[in-house]
């Protein structure tokens, strides 16, 4: 993977209210040899899903998702992860298409926090700049072997993405309320952005499991 350094300072507080995830588009990128599925609760979404990675220059997982344009943040509680594989990745998907090489930015968030390659934690940003072009990741400042600065903290691991232009900031929380500053990343992406939770197995023959709850988007 390759590292581009990432900004750690700051922390924001900030309530994320629950509300109804409705209208989203539910389908598999990437045509995975096991089909994903997303099953609609309260506030979230249990997704299902199968596909080789969300990485290098195609992708593929289960992803649920809407149009967002302009300036917006969007937030979500990752109430149960069951990984399929070390490498298995929930977080928040913004993409420009559904095509399976689309330039995106994704907030990742691990099952665990077992050392992966240079992270310890669970939670990582990757983006893909242009379309067709190869990922590269934003990994947390602190390295094995110090205790992760960014842990799991399940059933209350939470994820935010703001935008303003072209910055993206995502953040981490443990209640959804004190946010801590993961990185900030500047990309020239679309104006309007197809944004929602994503599930990608890593292991094309086993699925993996996500709960997702408590989503909000706001302009």
């Amino acid at each position: 993977m390759t590292t581009t350094p990432a900004a750690h300072t700051g922390s924001s507080s900030r309530p994320v209210p629950a509300q109804p995830p409705t209208p989203f588009t539910s389908l598999d990128v990437g045509s995975p040899a096991l089909a994903g599925a997303a099953t609609p609760v309260a506030t979230g979404w249990d997704l299902v899903a199968g596909g080789e990675d969300i990485w290098e220059k195609a992708d593929q997982f289960h992803f649920v998702c809407k149009d967002l344009t302009g300036d917006f943040e969007v937030a979500v509680r990752v109430e149960s992860f069951t990984p399929a594989h070390l490498y298995s990745k929930a977080g928040l998907m913004l993409r420009e298409s559904v095509a399976a090489d689309s330039a995106h930015l994704m907030f990742v968030l691990f099952a665990d926090n077992a050392p992966r390659n240079n992270n310890l934690g669970a939670y990582e940003m990757q983006f893909r700049a242009a379309a067709g072009g190869a990922c590269q990741a934003v990994y947390p400042a602190v390295r094995p072997p110090a205790p992760p600065e960014f842990p799991a903290a399940f059933p209350n691991s939470w994820l935010r993405v703001t935008r303003r232009g072209n910055r993206f900031a995502a953040y981490a929380s443990t209640d959804g309320q004190t946010w801590k500053l993961y990185a900030e990343q500047v990309l020239a992406l679309a104006n309007t952005l197809k944004v929602g939770p994503a599930l990608t197995s890593h292991n094309p023959g086993v699925l993996a499991k996500a709960a997702f709850r408590d989503y909000t988007a706001s302009h």
